[in-house]
Protein backbone atom coordinates (compact mmCIF):
# COMPACT_ATOMS: atom_id res chain seq x y z
CA UNK A 1 0.00 0.00 0.00
CA UNK A 2 1.37 3.75 -0.99
CA UNK A 3 1.41 6.76 0.66
CA UNK A 4 -2.03 7.73 1.79
CA UNK A 5 -3.54 10.74 0.13
CA UNK A 6 -3.55 14.27 1.82
CA UNK A 7 -7.03 15.88 2.25
CA UNK A 8 -8.18 18.23 4.62
CA UNK A 9 -12.11 19.86 5.56
CA UNK A 10 -13.22 22.95 5.38
CA UNK A 11 -16.73 23.72 6.93
CA UNK A 12 -18.55 26.83 8.42
CA UNK A 13 -19.96 24.19 11.05
CA UNK A 14 -17.84 22.57 13.05
CA UNK A 15 -20.08 19.46 14.30
CA UNK A 16 -20.54 18.95 10.13
CA UNK A 17 -16.49 19.38 9.63
CA UNK A 18 -15.75 17.33 12.96
CA UNK A 19 -18.42 14.39 10.86
CA UNK A 20 -16.89 14.56 7.74
CA UNK A 21 -13.44 14.34 9.05
CA UNK A 22 -14.11 11.40 11.45
CA UNK A 23 -15.74 9.94 8.43
CA UNK A 24 -12.43 10.21 6.61
CA UNK A 25 -10.49 9.36 9.40
CA UNK A 26 -11.80 5.40 8.91
CA UNK A 27 -10.14 5.16 5.51
CA UNK A 28 -6.26 4.20 5.67
CA UNK A 29 -6.18 5.59 2.16
CA UNK A 30 -6.59 8.86 3.09
CA UNK A 31 -4.72 11.69 6.01
CA UNK A 32 -6.86 14.31 7.27
CA UNK A 33 -4.58 16.96 7.18
CA UNK A 34 -5.06 20.56 8.55
CA UNK A 35 -5.68 23.56 6.50
CA UNK A 36 -2.43 25.12 7.19
CA UNK A 37 -0.62 21.58 5.39
CA UNK A 38 -0.56 20.71 1.56
CA UNK A 39 -3.55 18.60 0.32
CA UNK A 40 -4.49 16.85 -2.18
CA UNK A 41 -8.11 17.31 -2.06
CA UNK A 42 -9.88 19.95 0.04
CA UNK A 43 -13.41 18.42 1.16
CA UNK A 44 -15.99 22.06 1.30
CA UNK A 45 -19.00 21.54 3.42
CA UNK A 46 -21.10 24.34 2.78
CA UNK A 47 -24.86 25.08 3.31
CA UNK A 48 -26.26 26.18 0.00
CA UNK A 49 -24.49 26.46 -3.43
CA UNK A 50 -24.62 29.60 -4.23
CA UNK A 51 -22.26 32.02 -5.23
CA UNK A 52 -20.05 32.09 -1.69
CA UNK A 53 -19.44 28.63 -2.46
CA UNK A 54 -18.48 28.82 -6.16
CA UNK A 55 -16.27 31.75 -4.98
CA UNK A 56 -15.09 29.28 -2.52
CA UNK A 57 -14.40 26.35 -4.73
CA UNK A 58 -12.63 29.00 -7.13
CA UNK A 59 -10.65 30.42 -4.26
CA UNK A 60 -9.01 26.74 -2.94
CA UNK A 61 -8.14 25.49 -6.35
CA UNK A 62 -6.06 28.87 -7.10
CA UNK A 63 -4.23 28.64 -4.11
CA UNK A 64 -0.89 27.36 -4.27
CA UNK A 65 -1.09 23.24 -4.08
CA UNK A 66 -4.09 23.75 -6.16
CA UNK A 67 -5.88 20.59 -4.12
CA UNK A 68 -9.09 19.45 -5.92
CA UNK A 69 -12.42 20.15 -4.36
CA UNK A 70 -14.99 17.65 -3.14
CA UNK A 71 -18.42 19.92 -2.44
CA UNK A 72 -21.11 18.45 0.18
CA UNK A 73 -24.36 20.18 0.09
CA UNK A 74 -27.82 20.23 1.83
CA UNK A 75 -29.24 19.71 -2.26
CA UNK A 76 -28.66 20.60 -5.58
CA UNK A 77 -30.21 20.98 -8.82
CA UNK A 78 -28.52 19.72 -12.36
CA UNK A 79 -27.64 23.03 -12.99
CA UNK A 80 -26.48 23.94 -9.98
CA UNK A 81 -23.70 20.88 -10.45
CA UNK A 82 -23.15 22.33 -13.59
CA UNK A 83 -21.89 25.72 -11.97
CA UNK A 84 -19.94 23.60 -9.80
CA UNK A 85 -18.01 21.57 -11.84
CA UNK A 86 -17.30 24.71 -14.15
CA UNK A 87 -15.78 26.50 -11.16
CA UNK A 88 -13.37 23.35 -10.67
CA UNK A 89 -15.37 20.97 -8.23
CA UNK A 90 -14.20 17.41 -8.85
CA UNK A 91 -16.83 15.98 -6.64
CA UNK A 92 -20.83 16.53 -5.53
CA UNK A 93 -22.27 14.87 -2.64
CA UNK A 94 -25.76 15.73 -0.96
CA UNK A 95 -25.42 15.26 2.99
CA UNK A 96 -27.61 12.74 2.65
CA UNK A 97 -25.66 10.82 0.49
CA UNK A 98 -22.25 11.52 2.11
CA UNK A 99 -21.94 8.35 3.96
CA UNK A 100 -18.33 7.29 5.15
CA UNK A 101 -17.66 4.73 2.26
CA UNK A 102 -19.32 6.91 -0.50
CA UNK A 103 -17.85 9.86 0.51
CA UNK A 104 -13.64 8.65 0.67
CA UNK A 105 -14.87 7.12 -2.52
CA UNK A 106 -15.61 10.36 -3.98
CA UNK A 107 -12.42 12.27 -1.91
CA UNK A 108 -10.13 9.04 -3.45
CA UNK A 109 -11.51 9.83 -7.01
CA UNK A 110 -11.31 13.74 -6.93
CA UNK A 111 -7.27 12.89 -6.02
CA UNK A 112 -7.12 10.37 -9.01
CA UNK A 113 -8.66 13.16 -11.50
CA UNK A 114 -11.94 11.87 -12.00
CA UNK A 115 -14.81 13.73 -11.46
CA UNK A 116 -17.83 11.99 -9.11
CA UNK A 117 -21.61 13.69 -9.02
CA UNK A 118 -24.68 11.32 -7.93
CA UNK A 119 -25.97 8.74 -10.20
CA UNK A 120 -29.49 10.33 -10.72
CA UNK A 121 -28.18 13.96 -10.99
CA UNK A 122 -25.68 12.17 -13.87
CA UNK A 123 -29.26 11.23 -15.26
CA UNK A 124 -30.94 14.36 -15.19
CA UNK A 125 -27.81 16.08 -16.68
CA UNK A 126 -27.41 13.56 -19.50
CA UNK A 127 -31.32 13.35 -20.23
CA UNK A 128 -31.43 17.08 -22.34
CA UNK A 129 -30.69 16.86 -26.05
CA UNK A 130 -27.13 16.82 -26.84
CA UNK A 131 -25.74 19.44 -28.47
CA UNK A 132 -23.07 18.82 -31.76
CA UNK A 133 -19.55 19.77 -30.98
CA UNK A 134 -19.16 23.36 -32.73
CA UNK A 135 -22.52 24.69 -33.01
CA UNK A 136 -22.71 26.75 -30.44
CA UNK A 137 -19.53 27.88 -31.33
CA UNK A 138 -20.27 28.26 -34.84
CA UNK A 139 -23.37 31.09 -34.37
CA UNK A 140 -21.74 32.82 -31.75
CA UNK A 141 -20.11 36.13 -31.74
CA UNK A 142 -17.08 36.96 -29.66
CA UNK A 143 -19.38 38.94 -27.49
CA UNK A 144 -21.77 36.60 -26.72
CA UNK A 145 -19.26 33.97 -25.52
CA UNK A 146 -17.52 36.37 -23.39
CA UNK A 147 -20.88 36.91 -21.54
CA UNK A 148 -21.11 33.26 -21.12
CA UNK A 149 -17.75 32.42 -20.04
CA UNK A 150 -18.41 34.76 -17.11
CA UNK A 151 -21.83 33.46 -16.50
CA UNK A 152 -20.34 29.88 -16.27
CA UNK A 153 -17.71 31.73 -13.69
CA UNK A 154 -20.99 32.41 -11.88
CA UNK A 155 -20.78 36.09 -12.34
CA UNK A 156 -23.72 38.79 -11.79
CA UNK A 157 -24.99 41.14 -14.51
CA UNK A 158 -23.10 43.77 -13.10
CA UNK A 159 -19.94 42.30 -12.90
CA UNK A 160 -19.89 41.10 -16.26
CA UNK A 161 -20.64 44.51 -17.17
CA UNK A 162 -18.15 46.03 -15.65
CA UNK A 163 -15.47 43.30 -16.55
CA UNK A 164 -16.16 43.74 -20.17
CA UNK A 165 -16.83 47.45 -20.10
CA UNK A 166 -20.27 47.00 -21.43
CA UNK A 167 -23.63 48.41 -19.73
CA UNK A 168 -26.00 45.96 -17.88
CA UNK A 169 -28.88 46.53 -20.63
CA UNK A 170 -26.25 45.27 -23.16
CA UNK A 171 -25.59 42.05 -20.67
CA UNK A 172 -29.01 41.68 -20.15
CA UNK A 173 -29.78 41.97 -23.74
CA UNK A 174 -26.96 39.28 -25.31
CA UNK A 175 -28.00 36.33 -22.40
CA UNK A 176 -31.79 37.26 -23.81
CA UNK A 177 -30.73 36.71 -27.49
CA UNK A 178 -28.40 33.67 -26.71
CA UNK A 179 -31.55 32.05 -24.83
CA UNK A 180 -33.99 33.44 -27.43
CA UNK A 181 -32.00 32.12 -29.98
CA UNK A 182 -31.18 29.00 -28.93
CA UNK A 183 -34.47 28.39 -27.01
CA UNK A 184 -32.95 28.18 -23.58
CA UNK A 185 -35.12 28.34 -20.66
CA UNK A 186 -32.58 30.58 -18.63
CA UNK A 187 -28.75 31.33 -17.62
CA UNK A 188 -27.91 28.28 -16.21
CA UNK A 189 -29.60 26.22 -19.16
CA UNK A 190 -27.42 28.57 -21.18
CA UNK A 191 -24.42 27.61 -19.59
CA UNK A 192 -24.89 23.58 -19.88
CA UNK A 193 -26.05 24.43 -23.36
CA UNK A 194 -22.76 26.13 -24.05
CA UNK A 195 -20.64 23.31 -21.66
CA UNK A 196 -22.16 20.56 -23.74
CA UNK A 197 -21.34 22.04 -27.18
CA UNK A 198 -17.45 22.09 -25.69
CA UNK A 199 -17.18 25.63 -25.82
CA UNK A 200 -16.65 25.99 -22.03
Amino acid sequence: MGEPMWVNVVATDPVLEAGVTSALLGCPDIAVVTTRERAVVTVLVVDHLGREALDAVRSVRAGADRPEVVLVVPEVEPAEALWAIAAGARGLLRRREATADRLTRTVLAAGEGDCTVSPDMLDRLLAAPTVPAGTLASNISDRERAVLRLLADGRETGEIAQELCYSTRTVTSVVHDITRRFRLRNRAHAVAFALRAGML
